[in-house]
């Protein structure tokens, strides 16, 4: 071996490590959003137990659902922008602590105040995690990679209801709601442990905190007036409407509207999300396969994100028009699986348009404002159904058709990151 060589194979060792370490990390982040949405969906999960528990009328407990975001946009907002000056590591860590401490009041007993309390504290959280967790996996690929990782940050999610959905409903029926919240907190504290321990920030984000990449002066103000990102925190919103749905009231309508008992309800939960995961998958290949092509972000991201939209708005509209429970059960998956399924889209669509040092910021406000969507979807849903019965339900799941079918006209329109980022440029 001559010298000239030695470097290229120290070089080429150093990228196989860094990879390595790319992907481990990638794999806890996984966990970790799996962890997050398994304690967003165990109120949903044991609606009919807290409800009968408690004595609560259905408002009640979608506006003790809805508590859950009263601090998450704030918190997301923060926490986000100060992802481009604190190592992410540190932010995820404490974080994930907090999630476990948030859930102790509640799973040790108390009534409706302790348990709005013990939501208003877990949200505040959890509000940061997902685009804390996509800018630190993110920030260990280059652009045309990141699809992949993104999908693999977002299907987490899916993940933890396929997971915590049988399981935690099993507990519920077996060991009463408050077990399943003490399930959570020790699941919550093991992750902690790993990430503490494997966890790590990439050398991009190190740099770029460190001064070794130029930070943009971009002011975030720009970023924020820009088409691509208002299109896409607005297609966003409609998406994760769908989604607060799902993890709220999805299981009552399986239960109550549908008639399927308790278990057969917690098996059939995982349907929409299961058909998230494929389509997640789906969208990060052609949106890769696309990229790969030369087609920019408009194409690769704003039409493909479109598409998504209007296929599940179109399952969910055409819903009051079968009434056998099989067909209408598959069209409630599809088209809460594709409605549902954005947010990989908008992730990956933001940190194109976002130049160095403000993605982390552009992301948090963007999260921020589309989870309002989750502070008034439960509470209004759970109107619908006090006013009208089962039929609420049914109202519901046509409301979400239309407004991510409003999504998927803004991100075909609006979208194009390419553009967007030239004009932040000049």
């Amino acid at each position: 071996m001559t010298a000239a060589q030695a470097p290229a194979v120290g070089a080429d060792s150093e990228e196989r490590g860094t990879s390595r370490r790319a992907w481990t990390v990638t794999a806890l982040l996984v966990v970790f959003m799996m962890v997050n949405f398994a304690d967003k969906s165990v109120l949903g999960l044991a609606a009919d137990e807290i409800r009968a528990d408690l004595g609560l009328s259905a408002t009640q407990f979608g506006l003790a659902n809805s508590a859950f975001f009263l601090l998450f946009s704030v918190a997301g907002i923060a926490v986000g922008l100060a992802a481009d000056r604190v190592s992410p590591k540190v932010l995820i860590l404490v974080m994930a602590l907090m999630w476990s401490v948030a859930q102790v009041p509640a799973a040790i007993g108390g009534g409706l105040a302790v348990l709005v309390a013990s939501r208003v504290l877990l949200g505040a959280a959890e509000g940061p995690a997902f685009p804390v967790a996509q800018a630190a996996t993110l920030s260990w690929f280059p652009d045309h990679r990141r699809n992949l990782p993104g999908a693999l940050v977002t299907v987490g999610i899916t993940l933890g209801v396929i997971v915590s959905a049988p399981t935690l409903t099993w507990v519920i029926q077996e060991h009463g709601w408050r077990t399943a919240l003490w399930v959570l907190v020790v699941v919550g504290v093991v992750w902690a442990a790993a990430w503490a321990v494997l966890g790590a920030d990439s050398p991009r984000s190190v740099a770029a905190r460190a001064g070794g990449e130029a930070a943009s002066d971009v002011p975030y103000r720009r970023i924020f007036a820009s088409r691509t990102w208002i299109g896409t925190t607005l297609a966003y919103f409609t998406s994760y409407w769908t989604v607060a749905l799902m993890l709220v009231w999805l299981p009552s309508y399986l239960r109550n509207a549908l008639d399927y008992p308790a278990h057969t309800a917690g098996v059939l939960l995982v349907l929409p999300w299961a058909v998230g995961a494929v389509v997640l998958f789906g969208q990060a290949w052609l949106t890769g396969r696309l990229l790969r092509r030369g087609k920019g972000g408009r194409i690769a991201r704003g039409r493909v994100g479109a598409g998504m939209l209007a296929i599940g708005a179109l399952c969910l509209l055409l819903t009051p028009l079968v009434d056998a429970r099989g067909p209408h059960t598959a069209l409630i998956a599809l088209g809460f699986g594709f409605g549902g399924a954005y947010a990989t889209v908008a992730a990956t669509t933001v940190n194109e348009l976002a130049p160095p040092g403000r993605s982390g910021g552009a992301l948090g406000l963007m999260n921020a404002l589309v989870t309002v969507a989750g502070l008034l979807a439960p509470a209004i849903v759970g109107a619908m159904v006090d006013a009208q019965g089962d039929g609420g339900y049914r109202t519901a799941v046509v409301l979400s058709g239309v407004l991510i079918a409003v999504g998927a006209v803004i991100a075909y329109t609006m979208i194009d990151p390419e553009r967007d980022r030239l004009r932040l440029a000049g």
